[in-house]
């Protein structure tokens, strides 16, 4: 086994504090008083200690050599440009006209390669403008989008929250056809999970970035909810109840090699057709 196969499965299956993926240093990263915090500030109290002990104390840093150097959590929250310590650590999105993964069809590409934080609003935001908003007047406006806001933005977050991040240079993918959402999430199910078995646990790869945006107020978009990541364990129910509602459909997950998790959302037919 490789080096690189073998601490992910140590990650995957231990307990061990020591080699939990998102705590280990990234001793290249910048230094951490350089670097603005913007997204972290609700998290510090005056009473609790300066910003290094915080820090240290929410895992996004840890001591080398008696400095203090970010951790994995550290650099995906609190830098501007992840990917340039953690390869891979961003969001391609790609909207197509047609129904296949076609160049010639393409209306769109973004990278985002921002905090992870920024990274969920703008991949949500790619999808909002991308996504189909027919309507009819027979009684005044209806709208009849193509996909459910609060499925997609659930979606997107387990993708930021959960990957794995220890999959050099991979990426979140995220692909807009005219009739399905396509969503790529590196790594396989932590923790001996199954498809399965999702709807009915809730067992994190990254616990330190899932209880951080658990305790993120939201921003910008209104989706009747207090933080951005909701930690009772209902998030693939709502993608997949919420869905099926407008396609009639219910969403496929799919793991690829034990390598990626796919996710497609069918989109609602036209109140046209």
């Amino acid at each position: 086994m490789s080096t690189d196969y073998l601490a992910r499965l140590f990650q995957q299956r231990s307990q061990a504090r020591l080699i939990r993926f998102e705590e280990q240093p990234v001793t290249q990263a910048p230094d951490f008083k350089s670097l603005p915090w913007r997204m972290l500030k609700s998290f510090l109290h005056d009473d609790q200690g300066d910003e290094a002990t915080q820090f240290k104390r929410l895992h996004l840093l840890t001591e080398v050599d008696d400095r203090p150097v970010l951790t994995v959590a550290g650099v995906l929250l609190c830098t501007e440009n992840p990917s340039e310590w953690i390869r891979g650590a961003s969001i391609l999105a790609v909207a197509y006209r047609g129904l296949r993964n076609d160049p010639a069809d393409q209306l769109d590409a973004k990278e985002f390669n921002g905090p992870i934080t920024d990274q969920i609003w703008d991949a949500f935001g790619f999808v909002m403008r991308h996504m189909l908003v027919p309507a009819t007047k027979n009684l005044g406006r209806i709208d009849y989008p193509q996909y459910s806001r609060r499925a997609v933005f659930e979606a997107i977050v387990n993708a930021v929250a959960h990957r794995d991040y220890s999959i050099h240079g991979a990426r979140i993918r995220l692909f807009m056809f005219a009739d399905r959402l396509k969503l790529c999430v590196p790594g396989a199910l932590a923790n001996s999970m199954s498809i399965d078995t999702m709807t009915q646990m809730s067992l994190p790869r990254n616990d330190v970035l899932c209880s951080l945006l658990s305790r993120l107020p939201m921003k910008e978009f209104d989706l009747d909810r207090q933080y951005v990541m909701d930690r009772r364990g209902a998030s693939v129910e709502v993608i997949l109840s919420e869905s099926e509602k407008l396609s009639g459909r219910v969403p496929v997950y799919r793991l690829i090699a034990d390598l990626e998790l796919q996710l497609t959302i069918y989109a609602a037919p036209s109140p046209h057709d």
